[in-house]
């Protein structure tokens, strides 16, 4: 049923700031822009898209702040994946973890009160060896 994943959305109370932060992250400009409320990106090997939501448009009753979901993004190297967002603002939630066989990951609060994970994932790397 799970195909692979469409789009992860972060909200934000200030999303030109936002955009303007996740532009410098991930060295794109967004694709794609909505009536000033919303901004995607593409990003990585398969083309992955990032959305940021104007934190007006986020359901009532939604909570707010850093959830128990976490998105990991695939990076070569973890520690300065993490030591780059921090350098950019963004509040350590949990350092470089080694998960054992070679999996790595950590999480940051970006400054817009999401979590941001990076990892450093072997099957990632196979899958991506085998295209």
């Amino acid at each position: 049923m799970l195909r692979g994943m469409a789009t992860v959305s972060y909200w934000a109370d200030d999303l030109e700031t936002a955009k303007d932060w996740y532009t410098e992250v991930l060295g794109v400009e967004p694709y794609f822009e909505r009536g000033g409320g919303y901004y995607e990106f593409r990003i990585g090997d398969y083309q992955h898209e990032l959305g940021l939501i104007d934190r007006r448009y986020q359901p009532e009753g939604d909570a707010r702040g850093p959830g128990a979901v976490i998105v990991y993004w695939h990076v070569d190297d973890v520690e300065a994946a993490v030591a780059r967002l921090l350098d950019l603002g963004a509040t350590l939630h949990q350092p470089p973890q080694d998960r054992g066989e070679g999996f790595v990951t950590a999480t940051v609060v970006d400054p817009f009160d999401n979590l941001l994970g990076v990892m450093f994932n072997p099957h990632y790397v196979e899958v991506l060896g085998a295209r």
